[in-house]
């Protein structure tokens, strides 16, 4: 089916609308302007619908020789092959075959997705024993439950969280598995594993990356350019400076930062004695093992 003409549009010389028809008061038939008495400007014609493209003769004859030479060709083929003796095919098992010791890195990540699919609580790393539950006191924000945080409880403990929790729900947060263990008098540990939807590689990376780009600074990181730990490239612990303030205790800290997949590690220590890179190391290390 040929596609309508486009109409055409009034003559430029002629009003349309409801203003249309001959011109009426003192000025009517009098032309004004510098083009007074200049013959109107003829009529373009209309350009004609471009019509669908059709099939040329020539592209015709092709196709059909092209089927009559596969058809004829094939019965052909048949008949010669049908008087020939079998062949005997040759063994499936082929010798000297090599296969890689280990399995990529693509492999790898495409097992950790799909390890990461189901009950994420699963993944946390188990807490120590002898460890007790900590009050929200002792954490400084919400306390897990059942082995959950919201994305607004997970942002309670940032210096802006109205502001953080915009920023998660842009990059597609998912959900927060979270586990928190109290030790001796003071000691305080925190691991948190921040999942990310759909493309949530992207939203992993940014997170870690992120919180890793202040942690050198003095006033809002740990002053100091972290270290590297297995299991990780890009992931990072650091041990803060001691804080020291009149009345109150000596406050240590410790964080570590990493991702795996579409997952955000972010573990925390805090303690009024000193911890050891050793204490935040190993931690990170089995979590990040574990995904």
């Amino acid at each position: 089916m040929e596609p309508a003409a486009p109409p055409v549009p009034p003559d430029a010389g002629e009003a349309s609308g409801p203003f249309a028809g001959s011109a009426s008061g003192p000025f009517a038939g009098e032309a004004l302007g510098p083009f007074a008495g200049e013959p109107p400007a003829p009529d373009e014609p209309a350009a004609p619908p471009r019509p669908k493209r059709r099939r040329g003769r020539t592209t015709a004859l092709i196709l059909a020789a092209a089927v009559l030479g596969v058809t004829g060709g094939g019965a052909y083929g048949y008949t010669v092959q049908a008087d020939r003796e079998p062949t005997p095919l040759p063994a499936l098992s082929q010798h000297g075959l090599v296969y890689p010791d280990k399995p990529s890195k693509a492999a790898k990540d495409a097992a950790g997705r799909h390890k990461t699919d189901g009950d994420l609580r699963k993944l946390l790393v188990p807490r120590p024993k002898g460890a007790r539950t900590p009050g929200a006191a002792d954490v400084g924000g919400a306390l897990p439950d059942s082995g959950w945080l919201s994305p607004r409880d997970y942002v309670l403990n940032y210096d802006d969280p109205d502001w953080m929790v915009e920023y998660l729900n842009g990059l597609g947060i998912r959900r927060v598995a979270s586990a928190s263990w109290m030790q001796g008098a003071h000691r305080v540990t925190s691991v948190d594993l921040v999942q990310f939807r759909a493309d949530g590689q992207r939203g992993a990376v940014e997170h870690a990356v992120e919180q890793l780009s202040y942690m050198p600074e003095t006033k809002a990181g740990a002053g100091n350019p972290g270290h590297a730990f297995k299991g990780s490239v890009e992931g990072r612990y650091f041990v803060y400076p001691v804080e020291n303030k009149p009345g109150y205790l000596p406050f240590y800290r410790a964080r570590a930062i990493a991702y795996r997949g579409d997952v955000m590690v972010d573990v925390h220590i805090s303690d009024t004695k000193p911890i050891s890179k050793n204490d935040i190391r190993s931690i990170v290390e089995k979590q990040v093992g574990r995904l």
